[in-house]
């Protein structure tokens, strides 16, 4: 077992904590990490971009110039993709880029990824993530902690940390749901609640 030491704000040692090395002790990969955060953020884009062909354009009802006799070549609709203002041809259309990644790699990258951050010196356990749900309140003790830029997990949805996190740019919060690769590693700390860790082993939990 891994020991980990429990904080209060004041940043004291007020415990210990057993992490269990097969979630919190693995080996580092930064393929499977990369592969991860590559489908995160390929599953995240909007793919809404797009542009007209010439059946969207509007107009091209009546012949812009008569056959011949202009010296130009001859167009049967100003939506023509010739013609200025006419649709696009093989131009970009609405699509999908989320493609599916086996569960077990998901789970395991998690637990990669926390294994990196406990090796770092960047995981820190507190006792409790109390909250007054004031963001003032919440960066004046994160900061007291000597965090610059965090992720902080919770066991389950604090209403009152979650408002006070909101509005603070370079700290977010979320329950163990929400734990993921991306945020992970995004951020400069982890910041978890001492209740949270048993929960967060059982998400990353996988046979082997």
């Amino acid at each position: 077992m891994i020991a980990q030491d429990v904080l209060n704000w004041k940043k004291e040692k007020v415990g210990t904590v057993q992490l269990d090395p097969k979630i919190f002790g693995r080996e580092v990969s930064k393929e499977l990490l990369h592969e991860v955060v590559k489908w995160q953020l390929a599953s995240r884009r909007q793919g809404t971009h797009m542009t007209k062909t010439k059946g969207l354009v509007s107009g091209g009802g009546k012949k812009p110039f008569k056959q011949k006799g202009t010296g130009g070549a001859r167009q049967g609709s100003s939506r023509s993709i010739l013609m200025p203002g006419g649709g696009t041809a093989f131009g970009p259309q609405p699509k999908s880029y989320a493609y599916a990644l086996p569960k077990k790699v998901r789970k395991v990258a998690l637990a990669v990824a926390l294994s990196y951050l406990v090796k770092e010196g960047k995981f820190l356990v507190l006792k409790d993530i109390d909250s007054n749900g004031k963001s003032k309140d919440m960066h004046s003790k994160l900061t007291g902690l000597g965090l610059k830029k965090a992720f902080i997990v919770d066991n389950a949805s604090n209403n009152a940390a979650a408002r006070a996190s909101k509005n603070l740019a370079k700290f977010k919060y979320v329950d163990v749901a929400g734990l993921n690769v991306y945020d992970l590693l995004k951020y400069d700390n982890l910041v978890v609640s001492q209740n949270a860790i048993d929960k967060m082993a059982a998400r990353c939990s996988v046979e082997g």
